[in-house]
């Protein structure tokens, strides 16, 4: 049985552009009548940003944060308020997406290792220690009962290929990671390897690990760049305790166990002296009830948006170069599809499994999640087709809608034990009401009778009842 708690918003995607600063490399490899920079934000809008040319181009986004802004300030302003979200049983996601050497890798925190210092680290690092740390004062109040269990998991998409990059043995002898769809129409991978976590450094441990197997080579615009998407997905599951009382005040649950009592027979059920278990089972579903909150963290660090002639790639490099853009372009097509008000107005179909990327991002993109896209950019005159058109690419993502709902479930649904015990007590409580029914009955037939009123066949009706 599952509800949404109470918990449900129709939110757009959310979408800020960070303009990369121009470093010392950048100035090297960058022919110098190109290093002009271009890109500038408006001093009036924190929003907005201009870029110069032979057409100047206004965009508004959710928010621009110029070359000089900070690791911190990113994640201050964008990103926790969605941790707090997760933490509330909300599914997430934040994508980035940009060019090639734009710092999209950089932003999210996906090469993290402890060596990087603690001014520098990316959105990941961040966002965990927020949510460590929020979940170590939950344990510590009084007031709040709820249970955590926290497991990651880290996959990557190489030449449309899916790759687990936690897991063990040789790569050949692992389960295939497979896309799957739910009854209820949610998106999950089978075959791929969840790791359980208690603390922020575990989780670190094991993105530098994923990160070390992931797929990077050098092309014309960067030494290490990443030849595949990859996605840092964190699940976490929620048991809290609800209770039935009227005055909202905190009972003192105890932790559920679900026992498994043989297959209830018709005897048992109609007995007037139910058994200490019933008792107890039936005390506890009055109290109150436990749920069940899941909720998903995607952290998706796409690959290089840029046309393949700009990375001089060949070989098995220019396969990878096609492989990457064959995806971007298949996401490209959902996004124009949700988010172009000229094709929302005549497309019943959107593309989700033209790619494996678009088809893991289905419930981030339309479907129930809270999403933030992070569009990196290079202000540097050189780059000018490659920034607008992710420019042109994350405008089109702010018009998309999603639905996204706490997905919380009463626990015991997938017990048989549990099931077996509430269909006694519903049985009990069912006699219960016909037996109280048959009593009131009664008692109107005898107050009609002194009266004088007779009212033919209804005591007939009421002993009917009582057999």
């Amino acid at each position: 049985m599952t509800s949404t708690g109470g918990g449900s918003e129709k939110v757009s995607v959310q979408v800020v552009i960070r303009v990369k600063p121009l470093t010392e490399h950048d100035l090297e490899n960058l022919p110098t009548r190109f290093q002009r920079q271009i890109v500038t934000t408006s001093p009036y809008a924190t929003n907005q940003i201009v870029v110069e040319g032979e057409k100047r181009q206004v965009f508004n986004f959710d928010n621009v944060f110029p070359p000089e802004t900070t690791q911190q300030e990113i994640y201050e302003k964008s990103v926790e308020n969605l941790v707090n979200k997760f933490i509330e049983g909300f599914n997430v996601t934040i994508l980035a997406y940009g060019q090639t050497s734009s710092g999209k890798t950089h932003t999210m925190g996906t090469a993290d290792n402890p060596l990087i210092p603690s001014d520098s680290k990316g959105i990941i690092p961040r966002a965990m220690s927020t949510l460590f740390s929020t979940i170590n004062s939950i344990h510590h109040s009084k007031n709040d009962n709820r249970k955590f269990s926290i497991k990651v998991s880290f996959v990557e998409i190489h030449n449309e290929d899916l790759i687990d990059l936690l897991g063990e043995g040789v790569e050949e002898e692992r389960p295939p990671v497979l896309i799957r769809e739910d009854s209820k129409g949610n998106i999950y991978w089978s075959g791929l390897q969840e790791v359980k976590v208690t603390g922020v450094e575990e989780v670190i441990s094991y993105l530098a690990k994923g990160s070390q197997h992931r797929q990077v080579g050098a092309t014309d615009m960067n030494e290490k760049s990443s030849r595949s998407h990859a996605i840092f997905s964190v699940t976490m599951l929620q048991q809290k305790f609800i209770p039935n009382n009227n005055n909202g005040s905190p009972l003192s649950p105890t932790t559920p166990t679900f026992s498994r009592p043989g297959t209830p027979s018709s005897r048992s059920i109609s007995s007037r002296a139910p058994s200490r278990a019933n008792s107890v089972m039936s005390s506890r579903f009055d109290d109150g009830e436990w749920v069940t909150i899941t909720s998903k963290f995607h952290f998706v660090d796409l690959a290089g948006s840029e046309r393949l002639k700009r990375t001089a790639a060949s070989g098995d490099r220019a396969k990878e170069g096609i492989a990457i853009n064959s995806g971007l372009l298949a996401l490209g097509n959902v996004i124009s599809a949700l988010g172009d008000p000229n094709k929302a107005k005549y497309t019943t179909h959107i593309p989700y499994r033209d790619s494996k990327l678009t088809r893991l991002l289905q419930d981030s993109l339309g479907g129930n999640a809270k999403t933030l896209l992070i569009a990196c950019v290079s202000p540097a005159e050189y780059n000018a087709n490659e920034t607008i058109n992710t420019l042109k690419y994350a405008n089109r993502a702010r018009n998309i809608k999603n639905n996204a709902v706490v997905n919380q479930e009463e626990m015991g649904w997938n017990d048989v034990g549990h099931l077996q015990s509430l269909v006694i007590k519903l049985r009990q409580e069912n006699s219960s009401l016909k037996i109280a029914n048959a009593t009131l009955g009664l008692q109107q037939q005898q107050q009609q009778s002194s009266s004088g009123i007779v009212t033919p066949g209804r005591y007939s009706y009421f002993r009917y009842t009582w057999t």
